[in-house]
């Protein structure tokens, strides 16, 4: 069985939503955005040689970062944005797992 974590929704909510672009689905495009925009900062500062642009593309990323959490976090406040709770078995063999993975480590 499934639980989800999630704040409740929105009273002004519609059940079925139309074909119109909402405020959750303009939050939602923009929290995928910012996901895309860290993601892209982060590959391209591991290619980075130059110590200068690497200090400030640090810094843009760090900022992307931070916007990034600001929008998940209204999500979440709003009732948007829900988080699947793992069941103790789930934990356990996903620890299991990438426990397993150290001994593929030159250094134990």
């Amino acid at each position: 069985m499934t639980v989800e974590i999630a704040m409740p929704k929105p009273s002004t909510e519609p059940v079925v939503k139309g074909p119109e672009f909402n405020d959750r689905d303009r939050i939602n495009d923009i929290l995928a955005m910012e996901k895309y925009l860290t993601a892209a900062y982060n590959t391209g500062l591991n290619e980075m040689q130059n110590p200068k642009l690497h200090e400030t593309v640090q810094g843009i990323l760090s900022d992307t970062h931070n916007t990034q959490f600001q929008v998940f976090d209204q999500m979440w406040k709003k009732g948007w944005y829900k988080i699947e709770a793992a069941d103790k078995p789930k934990i356990s063999q996903t620890y299991e797992q990438f426990n397993n993975y150290k001994t593929q480590f030159p250094f134990q």
